[in-house]
């Protein structure tokens, strides 16, 4: 599930650094076809996205056929191939694209991934960090958020909590961030801290069971119990077959035995 969610973010990076860096459309067709390399590749990514990867593999190899130095292209392939589970294809494409270029940071921010997702911890933080130095990257709290993830792994708390914290400071509204300091405020018994994140969550989007199921145990560890019943009524209500939902009749159960 975390690997899906993690390679997920790096497909939405991947299709701005393409129109960034000049490989996505631009609504004039000749330019678009000028480098046919580059429109490969957004095609790869774009059906990579929407899970048709028979059709992303073939777009991709043919990107790398046409300029193996196309950075973009080579990153891309690697998460492809991870997904289809050719680990060591993806790591032969991940270093490849580092290989062009060590500094660009949505090539670092996914090789740090798949280093963190098999282990390798120092050296992911180290690629996380290397990307978070770049003053032009557009999205820095998503490189943070991934790296205190990472950090977390290695059971680094303090430094996890470090990194979601300077994501927010980038991006306040930026609800993975808001959703890793929700858990981590939990975890450590901070309740209070616990229910600001969550309202902060709230006023983003709807909460998750996971997130409901949460404020309705950190506010009856605040002995609120109208909001702890606030959260417990959403939950059922809006996610009845949900397994935290299941786990709070439980709970629930239990409370009133006491």
């Amino acid at each position: 599930m975390m690997r899906a969610v993690l390679t997920g973010l790096v497909l939405s990076w991947l299709l701005v650094a393409c129109a960034s860096s000049g490989g996505g459309y631009s609504g004039n067709k000749a330019d678009d076809m000028s480098d046919p390399a580059e429109v490969n590749t957004q095609l790869g990514i774009q059906y990579m996205r929407r899970g048709m990867y028979d059709a992303s593999l073939e777009k991709l190899k043919k990107a790398i056929g046409q300029n193996p130095d196309l950075q973009l292209a080579q990153v891309s392939l690697a998460i492809l191939y991870e997904r289809l589970g050719e680990e060591d294809l993806a790591a032969s494409h991940y270093r490849k694209a580092y290989q062009i270029n060590e500094k660009d940071p949505v090539t670092l921010n996914a090789y740090g991934q798949y280093l963190c997702r098999n282990g390798d911890l120092n050296k992911a933080d180290r690629m996380f960090r290397a990307a978070a130095q770049d003053p032009l990257y557009q999205y820095p709290e998503m490189i943070y958020t991934n790296a205190g993830i990472c950090a977390r792994k290695g059971a680094d708390l303090a430094q996890a909590e470090s990194y979601f914290r300077e994501a927010l400071q980038h991006n306040p509204k930026y609800r993975p961030a808001l959703q890793e300091m929700a858990r981590s405020s939990f975890a450590s018994k901070e309740y209070l801290a616990t229910r600001a994140y969550l309202q902060r969550l709230q006023a983003l989007t709807p909460l998750s069971p996971e997130f409901l199921w949460i404020g309705v145990r950190a506010e009856s560890a605040m002995h609120n119990r109208d909001a702890m019943a606030s959260y417990a009524l959403a939950l059922k209500n809006r996610y009845p077959e949900a397994e935290e939902t299941q786990a709070l009749i439980q709970w629930e159960r239990k409370q009133g035995e006491r």
